[in-house]
């Protein structure tokens, strides 16, 4: 039987279940990757899927997220595990870091806006398509999310943290603007 209530508190089972199938195995599955896109930007999804089933040798959908992700297990540091994604796959930075971020929390953060608005920088980074600007930039990122106080905090609770301050500091200004701009 199913235990289908897991999925309703998606970030906790990607960062349990996902995460750890993932250490155990090597790779994930189509299922566990496709969450993890889901979480990040469920509007993704189809995109994502179509892209990366186009120009495959027929390979099915199952297939290439093990390839991918495999690629992501066996590279030997944290840049060429961001290149795979970046450079052979074609994912933008906002969703490689967020699918890195689940797979190594220690060693990679989210890049969004949110957290890019509260850190007063960084906005341009998804921009760039160089990869080794873009990996200078995000490094220097990754370096800003670190510093944010309170030290205390694992990297995954500083993005939660800087993400909570921008979306309250959001909706107090539109709440005391009356939703005008």
């Amino acid at each position: 039987m199913i235990d289908y209530i897991k999925y309703y508190d998606l970030e906790n089972y990607i960062l349990t279940d996902v995460r750890n199938n993932f250490r155990r195995d090597g790779y994930l599955t189509a299922f566990d990757f496709f969450c993890i896109i889901i979480w990040k930007a469920n509007r993704a999804k189809t995109k994502i899927a179509e892209r990366l089933l186009k120009d495959k040798n027929g390979h099915d959908i199952e297939q290439i997220v093990k390839d991918l992700t495999g690629k992501i297990f066996s590279a030997t540091d944290d840049k060429a595990k961001l290149k795979v994604l970046f450079v052979d796959y074609g994912f933008l930075l906002p969703m490689s870091s967020a699918i890195l971020s689940i797979l190594y929390p220690d060693n990679f953060t989210v890049y969004d806006s949110r957290v890019c608005e509260t850190l007063k920088d960084f906005k341009g980074l998804a921009n760039i398509s160089n990869f080794e600007k873009l990996w200078t930039g995000y490094k220097d990122y990754l370096e800003s999310v670190k510093k944010y106080e309170p030290q205390n905090l694992s990297l995954r609770d500083k993005d939660r943290l800087l993400w909570g301050k921008s979306f309250y500091e959001q909706l107090s200004r539109d709440l005391k603007n009356n939703f005008q701009k």
